[in-house]
């Protein structure tokens, strides 16, 4: 059971990657919590069976299809989620893709095309947001970042970089908006359970090893990460800004 904050009830929200594994989770913890909000997905199938699932809460999420590495497409996506809910309070930049990949066969194309896919919509979604808040002069931008690049993981050097960029890009914004009233953080997940980790990389041997890397023996769900992401959002985490903070069982 989530805490509820308030301060969150009627706030217009926007979640990138929001339709499965921890986006939907985060979209589900802001509509118990009485927000209004719109999520930004490609998965089309399960974008619409979130909307489905949740469309008895007080205000129905709605789900924007978008591809965020097409930044043409990224302004008129907001612009048409503006027309929806009206002046956006909180940003929640979630989508990424976390493909393994080599050094010896990774190309510039791929090189650019990861880069596009898990860090420089952050910043872009960023930018179509925060005029809303410097005239609001509150608001909360949370990105998602990543253990892995603290761990050194093998074949995600292109992500890890990304997530060390968002880091850095939080730590940054936090600098220039923070005159405004606008926080900037960074909620960093350790090795969440999703359908896709279980899926793709998270074998039972894989598994035994991260649960004896970790210093809680328990797996991080998503809801873990979403509860962190609500206190991030609200105005109990008034003071918090420009910092990383961890949801990862102690994984080291």
């Amino acid at each position: 059971m989530q805490n509820i904050y308030p301060s969150l009830q009627n706030k217009n929200v926007v979640v990138t990657g929001g339709g499965s594994s921890i986006g939907a989770s985060i979209v589900e913890s802001f509509a118990n919590q009485g927000a209004r909000v719109a999520f930004i997905d490609i998965a089309e199938r399960d974008s619409r069976e979130l909307e489905s699932r949740l469309r008895s809460s007080a205000h129905p999420p709605r789900y924007f299809s978008c591809d965020l590495t097409n930044l043409a497409s990224v302004q008129q996506t907001f612009a048409s989620i503006r027309q929806h809910l009206g002046p956006i309070n909180v940003l929640v930049n979630n989508a990424a893709n976390d493909d393994r990949h080599t050094l010896e066969e990774t190309s510039p194309a791929y090189w650019d095309d990861r880069i596009a896919v898990n860090l420089r919509h952050y910043f872009f979604c960023a930018q179509a947001v925060v005029g809303d808040m410097k005239s609001a002069r509150a608001g909360a931008i949370i990105n998602l970042g990543s253990v892995s690049w603290h761990l050194g993981l093998p074949d995600l050097t292109i992500y890890q970089t990304a997530k060390a960029g968002i880091e850095g890009m939080t730590r940054g914004l936090a600098r220039d908006l923070g005159q405004h009233g606008i926080r900037v953080t960074c909620v960093v997940p350790g090795g969440v359970r999703t359908p896709r980790q279980i899926a793709l990389w998270h074998t039972p041997d894989e598994e035994a090893k991260m649960l004896a890397q970790q210093c809680l023996k328990a797996r991080v769900e998503p809801h873990h990460v979403a509860s962190l992401v609500m206190f991030l959002a609200s105005d109990d985490a008034r003071m918090c800004t420009g910092h990383e903070y961890f949801v990862d069982a102690g994984w080291r």
